[in-house]
C-alpha cells in the first residue's frame, strides 16, 4: 500500500547526508531494522522507488529517514537533497530482515550504518545496550555519520575506522578486515550485524564464518 506524507523537517548530519523527519501514516508501524521505498510525490518522481531505512523508533509520532545524497549523477537522492519541509514523499509497507536477535557487533560502512540507527536507539531505550559493540567504517571523520550519538550511546564500544585519510587520536585507521576483527573481536559466538556496500557485507560475511562465527549468527540484508 502507498503513503503520501509530507516532510516536516530536514536536518543536515554530515556534508552529504540528511535526516528527513515525515509524517507518520495513521496505524502504520514497522520493527527496527526494517526499511521501505520512497519516492518523490513531483512529476516524473512517483515511480521512482528506492530502498531507505527507518531511523526512527516505531514508538516515535513521526518517520525518519537518514538518507545520503550522490551528486554525481541526477538520480533520487539529489533529487531528495533538493527538497524542503511541506514537499511530499509516497512510501511504501515496510519490509527488511536485519533485526535485532541479541547483544553482538554491528558493523557498518558508510551510509550502511542507517538500519543499526533505529536498533540501537531502541536498544538504548530500553536500558539493553549493554554488550554491544560497533565498529563503523568511514571515508574521512567528516562523514561518519551520527558520531556524537552512537559515542554516547555506546561509550568506547563505539569504534571508528577511517579509510581515506590518516586520522586523528581516538580513531582507527584502515578497513574493517580479518586483522582488524581479529585483533576487536574477543567472541566470535555472538551476533554480527552487518550492512554496507555489497562487496563489504559480502568479504565481512565470509571472513567471519572463516574465523569460526556461526553463519546463523551473521545478520545482514539478504
Amino acid at each position: 500500500m502507498a503513503y503520501t506524507v509530507k516532510i516536516l523537517d530536514i536536518q543536515p548530519l554530515t556534508h552529504d547526508v540528511r535526516a528527513y523527519k515525515i509524517e507518520k501514516p495513521a496505524g502504520y508501524t514497522f520493527n527496527a531494522g526494517q526499511a521501505t521505498e520512497v519516492s518523490i510525490n513531483k512529476p516524473g518522481w512517483e515511480n521512482e522507488k528506492r530502498p531507505f531505512t527507518f531511523t526512527c523508533l516505531n514508538s516515535d509520532d513521526h518517520l525518519e529517514f537518514v538518507i545520503k545524497s550522490y551528486h554525481d549523477h541526477p538520480g533520487v537522492t539529489s533529487q531528495l537533497d533538493k527538497l524542503a519541509p511541506g514537499d511530499e514523499l509516497i512510501i511504501d509497507d515496510p519490509w527488511g530482515a536485519i533485526e535485532y536477535k541479541g547483544p553482538g557487533y554491528f558493523i557498518a560502512g558508510g551510509a550502511g550504518i542507517t538500519p543499526f540507527i533505529a536498533i540501537l536507539r531502541e536498544q538504548a531505550r530500553k536500558g539493553t545496550v549493554a554488550g554491544n559493540i560497533l565498529f563503523f567504517s568511514s571515508k574521512t571523520t567528516a562523514d561518519i555519520i551520527l558520531e556524537k550519538e552512537f559515542s554516547r550511546i555506546l561509550g568506547s564500544d563505539a569504534v571508528f575506522t577511517i579509510t581515506h585519510e590518516t586520522p586523528p587520536a581516538g580513531y582507527t585507521a584502515g578497513l574493517i578486515d580479518e586483522s582488524f576483527l581479529k585483533s576487536r573481536v574477543s567472541d566470535f559466538s555472538k551476533h554480527f550485524y552487518v550492512c554496507g556496500p555489497d562487496a563489504m557485507v559480502q568479504a565481512i560475511s565470509a571472513t567471519l564464518e572463516k574465523l569460526g562465527a556461526s553463519p546463523e549468527a551473521v545478520v545482514f540484508e539478504k
